[in-house]
């Protein structure tokens, strides 16, 4: 079966694998904004996983929206407020963070997030598989389904819990 729309497969590094996401308020931040781009009609999520240090979703951007500006703005916007939770929770890591770049002070995500664009539901499942799969492989649970932050609950147990999750078969 092919798929019904175009998705991709994208994945976001924080900047020299730093923990900026380790605390479950980092990962809050990914999922609300998540939330924010189903709600606002720019995005499908269909899967994700939020690690330590980098993330991966399978999303399809939608018509009008261009994928490389919701990309950019997803990442701007997690990176400033990554920023204001290290300032008010632990201001002496913010210098993690600085850069001696033009355009900023500090830097979250490193350049250049990989974009590939999935053609089948075959590729589609291989990628599912493996963002769910991180969590297992990085010795944090033993079954996908119990890692809080990913969408393996909601495919493997039916787990509501992310309400912006889209299966990719009804999208």
């Amino acid at each position: 079966m092919l798929i019904k729309y175009d998705c991709t497969f994208f994945t976001a590094t924080i900047l020299e694998w730093k923990h900026a996401l380790a605390e479950a308020e980092g990962k809050q931040i990914i999922t609300d904004s998540l939330s924010f781009l189903v709600n606002d009609g720019r995005a499908y999520v269909n899967a994700f996983v939020i690690m330590d240090n980098h993330i991966h979703l399978i999303w399809h951007i939608r018509e009008p929206h261009n994928r490389e500006v919701v990309q950019r703005d997803f990442l701007r916007y997690t990176a400033s407020e990554i920023i204001k939770r290290i300032r008010q929770l632990a201001p002496e890591r913010l210098n993690e963070y600085r850069v001696n770049a033009a355009d900023r002070k500090y830097q979250i995500w490193e350049r250049n997030a990989l974009s590939i664009a999935l053609w089948s539901e075959e590729v589609l499942l291989q990628k599912i598989n493996y963002l769910h799969q991180n969590p297992v492989r990085k010795g944090f649970c033993e079954r996908p389904e119990d890692y809080k932050y990913s969408s393996a609950g909601y495919y493997l147990t039916g787990d509501k819990r992310y309400s912006f999750l889209t299966h990719f078969r009804y999208a």
